[in-house]
């Protein structure tokens, strides 16, 4: 494990490995930088892979407060990204997962040193109460982790009550209960949605052909919607998963720069 330093002096935790290029891994709501490790992995022997916890996650500080999270979580967590992409190098391309990808969005949008955008079942167009963020905060602040965890297992993700109940008394909620607070930057980020101009870079969106049926056509949508963006569907990927064999093979594909 490697670390730099934020903006605000938050620590941001990475790992880095392989060697040639670089590329960023960008995780989503819940996730730590274990997440997109397999597919990292797999790039190793041709780029340098560096899988980083967003603020709050994993081995990740976090010195801004929660109150400033609705107004402020996006612009931390672009200097938070700032910083990862001047440790890779100065540049990096990069890959979103999730809510990842927005932030990879918004990243390039404001201009960071982005060479290439990868982004994987973002949940860009998904209606969500637009006071989300500030509900979550004040859930927070007030103590009540599990249930800001849940209202954005409902609200943010759209899963149904009975499930949120039923992954409520299951053992991995503990864990979930200790990320309460990372929810709110998901939450801030994805309420910016797509931006409204991005630069001209190579870019990316995938979806698993076994993933929900609502994010295969989001993804499609967003690359009709955004200028020379490309559209790939992997095999597997059910439930929102990436397929570490077959999206590293199409991040390699695309990262060279040939037509798949």
């Amino acid at each position: 494990m490697e670390s730099t330093k934020s903006a605000d002096g938050t620590i941001i935790a990475y790992d880095r490995d392989g060697a040639g290029d670089p590329i960023v891994f960008i995780s989503g709501a819940f996730n730590d930088r274990t997440k997109c490790a397999p597919v990292a992995e797999l790039l190793r022997d041709t780029h340098t892979v560096i899988c980083y916890d967003r603020r709050g996650r994993g081995d990740s500080t976090d010195e801004g407060t929660v109150a400033g999270i609705p107004a402020d979580g996006p612009d931390r967590e672009l200097a938070d990204l700032s910083a990862v992409l001047e440790a890779a190098g100065g540049s990096a391309a990069v890959l979103g997962f999730s809510s990842g990808g927005v932030l990879a969005l918004q990243a390039a949008a404001a201009g960071l040193p982005i060479t290439k955008i990868a982004l994987y079942e973002p949940p860009l167009g998904v209606d969500r109460a637009p006071d989300l963020p500030e509900r979550l905060a004040e859930l927070i602040i007030a103590g009540r982790r599990g249930d800001a965890v849940a209202t954005f297992q409902r609200e943010g993700i759209g899963l149904p009550p009975a499930v949120v109940e039923q992954i409520r008394q299951s053992p991995g909620w503990p864990y979930l209960e200790a990320m309460a607070t990372s929810v709110g930057y998901d939450a801030a980020v994805t309420r910016l949605g797509l931006p409204d101009s991005l630069p001209d870079l190579p870019m990316i969106v995938l979806n698993g052909a076994e993933t929900w049926p609502g994010l295969r056509e989001l993804a499609a949508g967003l690359a009709a919607q955004v200028p020379g963006m490309r559209h790939l569907e992997v095999p597997g990927g059910e439930n929102h998963t990436m397929p570490p064999a077959a999206t590293a093979e199409a991040l390699r594909t695309f990262l060279a720069g040939a037509e798949s």
